[in-house]
């Protein structure tokens, strides 16, 4: 057997330190609160715990797609999480998500309250609560839950694989480099040869499937993402360039994209949400 490298795992894996990198200090094998704390709560039924990472985004930018609709009762409060101190693991937020991941919602609107997390779902959920952004047709509806269970499938490998390695990582790894960048350009690729020949991902109409590829894959090709648009060659992906245009230009995405977000250009954060008006006045501003 050749010999892959000075590192050999042991017969029995045990966590004996932290694995080094960006999100060393809260990786860890075990689940369950690390602290007692609990969410706050707003003034409208939606309550959103969550961060600006491309799985907040989608929830951000499909409550603002449902506000621009009309649907008033898709007014909501915008909790900041910050994952990289831990907030994820506090004990009222892992009453509403066991599995401490961003992001998350509580649906106050009937007499029990509703628990919604993973991000698909609560697209779902939001979808069917208010009849928006998800076909009626059995086809089309079907065509559209293929593509969102899609992306829920494949974007693990772009964040946890491509991005982790290429940009977060402590030390590059060709092989894994390798490995997960070319699965993220034979997705690219997938999504590439579906647009060449429609609108939008589930065909004439723009839905849930958009709002949840966009945020990983638009972003990506928008240099947005790990900054890695030269690395992947963007460019040879024109009709997803394109898509990601045209979804960009929406006003509801362009407010949905900066929630909860807490990095970049300060015209480009706004950290919690609790009315339409702070897009304009700022919350952090007002702590």
């Amino acid at each position: 057997m050749t010999d892959k490298s000075d590192y050999q795992p042991p017969r029995v894996w045990e966590w004996g330190s932290e694995s080094g990198g960006q999100f060393a200090s809260i990786n860890r094998p075990v689940a369950g609160p690390t602290h007692d704390k609990t969410l706050p709560v707003g003034q409208h039924p939606l309550q959103l715990y969550s961060l600006a990472t491309p799985n907040g985004v989608k929830v951000t930018v499909m409550l603002e797609e449902l506000l621009a609709l009309g649907h008033k009762d898709a007014d909501y409060d915008a909790w900041l999480i910050q994952i990289g101190d831990g907030d994820q693991f506090s004990s009222g937020f892992v009453s509403i998500n066991p599995n401490s991941k961003i992001p998350a919602m509580v649906d106050h609107s009937s007499k029990t309250p509703v628990r919604v997390f993973e991000s698909g779902a609560i697209l779902l959920y939001l979808a069917e609560k208010f009849g928006a952004f998800l076909p009626q047709d059995l086809g089309a509806r079907t065509e559209t839950l293929n593509w969102l269970f899609w992306q829920m499938g494949s974007a693990p490998y772009v964040g946890g694989g491509f991005g982790h390695f290429y940009a977060y990582a402590p030390e590059n790894l060709e092989y894994p480099i390798n490995r997960f960048t070319m699965e993220t350009k034979r997705q690219l690729d997938v999504l590439d040869r579906t647009l060449a020949e429609r609108e939008y991902i589930a065909g004439d109409d723009y839905t849930i499937a958009d709002i949840a590829i966009y945020s990983w894959y638009g972003a990506l090709v928008e240099g947005r993402l790990y900054a890695a648009d030269e690395f992947l060659a963007v460019d040879e992906y024109p009709h997803v360039q394109r898509w990601a245009r045209n979804i960009a230009a929406r006003p509801a995405v362009r407010r949905g994209r900066i929630v909860n977000r807490t990095w970049g250009e300060p015209s480009e954060q706004l950290h919690e949400r609790h009315d339409a008006s702070d897009f304009e006045t700022r919350t952090q501003d007002k702590m």
